[in-house]
């Protein structure tokens, strides 16, 4: 077995044959670059960690479908970051989150931000827009990615995240108006 299969290849191996020797090469290929970016999204390094794991195990589970669509590093990204932000949501980041913000309230009154928002239906706003709107604000302002690493996680051109996050952004503004 040739040590510079591609990565359609691999894919293809670990598909077809449950090639563990496939599966390797394909995580010694990909694991290190997919912590490396993982990490800029999270400092915690056993929530990357584990998020790793379960993006390879995905892979080599066949729940995760390789369509030989673009790049398998684009690809991985979006299997990765999805698992990231379902990590960060769970119960143990909401918990150490909560934890977090009440040291820092010394005081029983409500922030100005708490204020400003406690007549505004973000949530409902949020609600009504599209699918396919609501996911270029969640890859670009709740995961802080750009325009480009958001159009890789979406599959869709870097002009068409641009286009939707504008639609979104005035929507928004219209319903809170």
């Amino acid at each position: 077995m040739s040590e510079t299969r591609s990565d359609g290849e691999l894919l293809r191996a670990i598909a077809a044959d449950r090639d563990r020797h496939a599966f390797e090469q394909l995580y010694r290929r990909y694991a290190p670059w997919l912590t490396a970016r993982l990490r800029g999204r999270c400092a915690d390094a056993g929530i990357v960690d584990d998020v790793v794991q379960e993006t390879f195990l995905a892979v080599w589970r066949g729940t995760a479908r390789y369509r030989e669509e673009g790049e398998v590093a684009g690809w991985l990204w979006r299997i990765g970051s999805r698992r990231l932000v379902d990590a960060l949501r769970g119960d143990g980041a909401r918990g150490r989150l909560r934890q977090a913000l009440a040291r820092l309230r010394h005081r029983e009154e409500a922030s100005a931000e708490d204020r400003v928002l406690a007549g505004v239906d973000l949530a409902g706003a949020l609600v009504r827009l599209s699918p396919e709107l609501r996911a270029v604000l969640q890859a670009t302002v709740v995961d802080g990615l750009t325009t480009r690493e958001a159009a890789v996680l979406l599959g869709i051109p870097p002009g068409t995240v641009k286009t939707r996050a504008m639609r979104a952004r005035r929507q928004l503004r219209e319903a809170l108006a």
